[in-house]
């Protein structure tokens, strides 16, 4: 049931980076070795001739560096200025890589907004789209510099599933700071066990989802089990695998037993817009 060789034939594949896996753990500075590293395998999966998107956070910790602040903006005001600062920061310094390996690459900011009104909806998948068969690859983060708590994701995990559903994406890579689900908090608890394939989101996941956050990140286990909910009933596989060391990703392209893999299962009663506007529910 859970056949990885599949994977090597995933064709449209969007991979989401954290902000914990792009930054120096001690100095909250960006891992300039890693970022180099995920770039290159990037564009190798483009010269594989996969089309990639990346949804990739770090702006507001990067800006926050910038800007001398030593931790973690708590107003809205303010982080929505480190957001400014940084994502320009982080863009240029993407396409700066990517330019050595002579691929082009864009950047695309999106809300809520975006996909829930019908026309900016519409307006985003063709521009995906034509990136796409241009062979861009496409950056995309939250417009957190114009974003409220109406409009909106709240993290990239489930920013990167919707990315996932628009552009008919075959697979959806979640770079974490943990190996995958687990039935308890592996860090608690020595007997947790490792699941390594899901068929089917059971509520009971929920339960087990203790994942940890950290002083960059946003998003916990809870947001990738919902993030995998929009994937896969959108018909998209997603695996949730450590982004310690990016070259996983070439590791689970070619099929090898890495992270936990959620099978597609396209539900035709799944609206994506009725889920956005009413929230998570579980």
């Amino acid at each position: 049931m859970c056949d990885r060789a599949l994977l090597k034939g995933k064709k449209r594949i969007v991979v989401k980076v954290g902000s914990s896996s792009l930054v120096h753990e001690e100095t909250g500075m960006i891992d300039l070795f890693k970022l180099e590293q995920l770039v290159r395998i990037l564009c190798d999966l483009r010269n594989q001739g996969k089309e990639v998107v990346l949804v990739s956070s770090g702006a507001i910790g990067v800006g926050r560096k910038v800007l001398g602040l030593n931790e973690r903006p708590s107003t809205l005001p303010l982080k929505q200025a480190c957001a400014s600062v940084g994502q320009g920061a982080l863009i240029a310094l993407y396409q700066r890589l990517f330019n050595e390996y002579h691929q082009n690459s864009s950047q695309i900011l999106m809300t809520k907004h975006t996909i829930v009104k019908e026309k900016s909806r519409f307006n985003a998948k063709n521009t995906f789209d034509q990136l796409l068969s241009m062979g861009v690859i496409p950056i995309v983060n939250e417009n957190d510099t114009i974003s409220t708590d109406e409009i909106e994701f709240g993290d990239n995990d489930t920013l990167s599933a919707v990315v996932a559903a628009l552009v008919n994406a075959d697979l959806l890579i979640l770079m974490s700071d943990i190996d995958g689900l687990y039935t308890d908090d592996p860090n608690k608890n020595k007997d947790a066990k490792f699941i390594e394939c899901v068929p089917k989101i059971e509520k009971s996941f929920y339960d087990m989802a203790k994942g940890a956050g950290s002083d960059f990140g946003t998003g916990g286990m809870i947001t990738k089990i919902d993030a995998a909910r929009i994937a896969t009933d959108a018909g998209c596989d997603m695996i949730i695998a450590n982004g310690h060391d990016f070259r996983v990703i070439h590791h689970i392209i070619e099929g090898e037993t890495i992270g936990t893999l959620f099978l597609a299962h396209k539900n035709e009663d799944f609206n994506l817009i009725q889920y956005i506007e009413e929230g998570k529910r579980h």
